[in-house]
């Protein structure tokens, strides 16, 4: 009697239709990694889902958030905080010397607003710790999903590790996609992040961290400062006035377009990994894309009108305020910019 049943146990089971384990697959910000340093700007979408990257099968032995989820918020509410900062910047360095047409002029105003973010208690909550913790997090994130990877792909493990280097032709099914590994790929809003912390550490240097190590205050900076440094530097200005506007503008607009969800999705637009789209997503795509980059436009335009307008062509300061201001330019090796602007 047991072999009949055993027989049919086993026919019983060779019937059965294959079907996939039910798994979670991992959420879609696990590839995508965010704006830049922002590194979040890109999965922000993950924010709003109930699981994180963290608490895929086999990452994570509890259901709560994982360190992705928090990562993410602090990248997300610190942008939040400094683009406090930056509306009080924008007024101050170019809408009112746009209004005011004069460098004098508008030094009174700057001197009033920066009552508000130059404290020793505003400065480090508005502009020092939010500005730390949005690089750090991202870079902390890229981190963490290179780990992520390793660990889900194997790719700590010396076989396989050498197997995806065989694959590095960009095998969809081998979740190593293109020469980039185990590494996420860099979104553009990620890699315009990390260009505009480049400019933005020298802008601090040159503008906060030089004159309080040298002078032992900041004083005498102000956009008299700024305005003897284009008519001294002509080249270095312009090109850091350049990359600090144009990329941080871009940055920041498409990063805050991410986090509202306004942004079109890049899914689609990368070589391999495109997939068929109607017409209609098409077109949606392409306005939210010109929208965005319309706004970008303006945003730079505004940063631009006075400060390019008013205080580039302020001319150099004048007397012992001048060597001050050569004597600190200087010091950053600005001379050799000043010869061949001159």
């Amino acid at each position: 009697m047991e072999t009949p049943r055993r027989s049919e146990t086993l026919v019983s089971l060779s019937q059965l239709d294959p079907s996939p384990m039910d798994t979670p697959s991992p959420p879609e910000s696990d590839g995508e990694l965010p704006l830049g340093p922002d590194e979040a700007l890109e999965g922000s979408a993950s924010g709003t889902r109930s699981g994180s990257t963290a608490g895929a099968p086999g990452l994570s032995g509890s259901g709560g958030h994982g360190a992705s989820y928090y990562l993410t918020r602090i990248q997300r509410y610190s942008s939040y905080a400094m683009s406090i900062f930056t509306s009080l910047h924008l007024a101050n360095v170019s809408l009112i010397p746009a209004v005011t047409r004069s460098v004098a002029g508008s030094e009174t105003y700057l001197l009033m607003t920066r009552e508000i973010y130059q404290t020793p208690v505003a400065e480090p909550l508005l502009v020092a710790l939010p500005v730390l913790a949005h690089v750090g997090s991202g870079v902390a994130l890229r981190l963490l999903r290179r780990w992520q990877n390793m660990k889900r792909y194997g790719g700590g493990t010396p076989g396989v590790y050498a197997l995806r280097r065989l694959l590095r032709g960009g095998d969809a099914k081998s979740g190593f996609k293109g020469s980039g590994g185990v590494w996420p790929p860099l979104s553009y809003i990620s890699m315009s992040g990390y260009a505009f912390t480049v400019f933005y550490s020298a802008h601090v240097l040159v503008n906060r961290v030089l004159p309080l190590a040298v002078e032992g205050d900041s004083s005498n900076i102000g956009l008299a400062y700024v305005a003897h440094g284009f008519a001294r530097h002509p080249v270095a200005a312009r090109i850091a006035y350049a990359g600090l506007i144009g990329v941080g503008c871009g940055h920041m607009v498409w990063g805050m377009a991410k986090w509202l969800g306004a942004a079109p999705s890049t899914r689609g637009w990368r070589g391999k990994e495109s997939v068929a789209v109607d017409k209609w997503t098409k077109r949606q795509r392409r306005r939210k894309w010109l929208s965005i980059h319309g706004v970008a436009l303006v945003v730079a335009a505004a940063w631009a009108v006075g400060g390019l307008g008013t205080v580039a062509r302020g001319g150099p300061a004048e007397g012992w305020v001048a060597k001050v201001y050569d004597d600190l330019f200087a010091r950053v090796g600005m001379r050799l910019f000043g010869e061949l602007g001159g």
